[in-house]
């Protein structure tokens, strides 16, 4: 359905089509990917043959309406949780806010205006703080300081949530923000910025239809046919509607960055989740130039569009090295126009910049995992071309829609990356058993842990967790080299062992040396397997199984990336373990 019959059909939705235009013009929208359209049978299809399970589902919005009502309250004479503030009949209206930022302080006043205003009477209008959580004061502190300033807004809600679980599944990391609610407590739309009066207005007069056609729109957001110089100076935070306030109370220093990393819907997901992104939007970069503002069915038609996503981080926070080390560690860059379940040339990988400056350190950052792959590196590194925003119910996608098509891991997000300078390096060993001498790797500190490892590689040799199927790049990593044992260092597998199973982790016919594994019987599951742990340090590896190359061992072991630390051939000697060179070569 085009937009202009959306609007004839929908009177109302010429206001809620202003307001989607003003949140998009203050670059206070966190857009995400998605499809609930009957006739985007594609991305349907995609989203059906998803059946894997993972600790990032629980990222994402579950019951949120229910999550409110359970949260205490701290105004005084309003109740004592979100259920005394709550009408479960409206739709609701939610200000995520902080005691450090300046712009939610002096808006509090308004907000409690708006709860009070009889325009808004078919909506929910509650606040939530979420002490220790994004250098907010912890709990006690938070509800000493306001104690001394609620009587100047005695009918304003504030939930207090301890736990910072509402801004973790919804990706906030900046405030103010908003998040609107259905009846049914599921997310519609969520807002980075202040919330204008005049979009606050449209919203409670578009309370009585729930919002389902904002949501479910196949309008395009205003404003979607930008060019990359008009793009680069909305991303600087100017005006009212669109200034983010760090936790010192100034303005956030934000750059922008493209990324196209196959369906967008994932990509958004993730990318907004990493500490230091302002805010991540979907929409379509590098495509034919005629088409300023194309549709989705456009560019699955073949316009050259890539799904791509628009990144606005805080640079006084993290870098653009260090946003793309967490964007290259969910794609594989050695897939030309595929990632995950979804072929063709919108779901190619690319890293569009407009600020020249960019070039190099995309160039460094793609250059610094050739060795780590056989296949050449497919990663476009290409000045902004053109850039529209995609369809709005493409927007916030998998926030609305938890069980939505992903193809990528969103926990990783929340998994620091691992400290370049924490690289394998011990004295060199003259001979094969010397180098596999367990007592060469029993110095290692199992109560620091916590702190040396990523909380993955943690969950996976610490708690026998299992990484999702697919998700690490070891997985399709070939180039020579050495795995060892991410914990102690002992060497476990040789890349010259290592084959494609295609079960999702990597495979090995067998380990370097047979004592350097320790096998335990498994009856989780209901199954009976064989695990696989390191002799030294204990790590859970994964699993063996019995049936392997017929060639070979006949045997397949099952390894979690994450529980392995890859070194290359040429870095074999210095790290300590130069005797295995010939071995890897050959």
């Amino acid at each position: 359905m085009s937009k202009s019959v959306n609007i004839q059909m929908h009177p109302q939705l010429k206001r809620m089509t202003l307001l989607t235009g003003f949140i998009i013009a203050s670059s206070s929208l966190l857009p995400a990917c998605g499809n609930v359209n009957s006739d985007n049978s594609a991305k349907q299809t995609m989203q059906s043959s998803n059946t894997g399970v993972t600790d990032s589902r629980d990222m994402l919005p579950s019951d949120v309406l229910n999550q409110l009502n359970g949260l205490p309250q701290l105004t005084k004479g309003l109740g004592e949780s979100g259920t005394d503030v709550l009408d479960p009949n409206k739709p609701t209206l939610v200000k995520l806010w902080a005691s450090w930022c300046p712009l939610c302080l002096g808006t509090l006043e308004e907000t409690e205006t708006w709860r009070k205003d009889a325009a808004f009477s078919g909506l929910n209008v509650v606040t939530v703080a979420s002490p220790g959580h994004l250098n907010e004061k912890d709990e006690a502190d938070f509800t000493q300081w306001y104690a001394g300033v609620q009587s100047d807004y005695p009918k304003l809600p504030v939930l207090i949530d301890n736990s910072g679980s509402l801004i973790k599944q919804l990706g906030v990391q900046v405030y103010p923000s908003w998040a609107i609610l259905d009846k049914q407590g599921n997310l519609v739309r969520l807002i980075k910025g202040n919330l204008t009066e005049e979009q606050a207005y449209a919203l409670a007069e578009n309370a009585s239809n729930d919002f389902a056609d904002l949501k479910n729109s196949k309008a395009k957001p205003a404003q979607a046919g930008v060019d990359s110089s008009q793009s680069a100076k909305s991303d600087t935070p100017n005006n009212k509607n669109g200034v983010y306030y760090n936790s010192d109370g100034a303005p956030i220093n934000t750059k922008t960055i493209y990324l196209a990393g196959g369906c967008f819907w994932g990509l958004e997901a993730y990318m907004e989740r990493v500490d230091g992104v302002v805010d991540a939007i979907s929409g379509y970069a590098n495509g034919n130039p005629s088409l300023t503002d194309p549709s989705y069915e456009q560019v699955i038609a073949g316009s050259g569009h890539a799904e791509t996503v628009k990144v606005v981080y805080d640079a006084d926070k993290i870098d653009l090295e260090t946003v793309l080390k967490y964007y290259l560690r969910v794609i594989d860059p050695t897939s030309l126009n595929k990632q995950g379940n979804d072929r063709g040339v919108q779901y190619r990988t690319g890293i569009y910049y407009t600020d020249a400056s960019d070039k190099a350190v995309v160039e460094q950052a793609l250059q610094s995992i050739e060795s780590k792959y056989s296949k050449p590196i497919v990663v476009e590194n290409k000045p902004l071309q053109n850039f529209s925003l995609a369809e709005e119910y493409h927007q916030d996608y998998l926030a609305k829609n938890p069980n939505g098509y992903c193809h990528i891991d969103l926990s990783l997000a929340d998994d620091k990356l691992q400290s370049t300078s924490k690289t394998v390096k011990l004295a060199p060993a003259n001979t094969v058993a010397e180098a596999l001498n367990p007592k060469r790797y029993a110095n290692f500190d199992k109560n620091a842990l916590k702190n040396t490892l990523t909380k993955s590689q943690y969950e996976i040799t610490q708690k026998a967790g299992t990484e999702r199927a697919f998700s690490h790049e070891y997985d399709h990593l070939f180039a020579p080299g050495i795995y060892v044992d991410v914990v102690s260092g002992e060497p476990l597998f040789l890349s010259t062992h290592k084959y494609d199973s295609g079960c999702g982790w990597p495979s090995f016919w067998q380990p370097i040396a047979p004592d350097v594994i320790t096998e335990h019987k498994d009856t989780a599951y209901n199954m009976v397997r064989t695990e696989v742990r390191s002799r030294v340090a204990d790590s859970h590896l994964g699993h063996v199984f019995n049936d392997g190359p017929k060639d070979k061992t006949g045997l397949r072991y099952c390894i979690n990336g994450g529980a392995l630390q890859f070194i290359p051939v040429d870095k074999m000697p210095q790290s300590g373990y130069g005797v295995f060179v010939d071995q890897v070569k050959r």
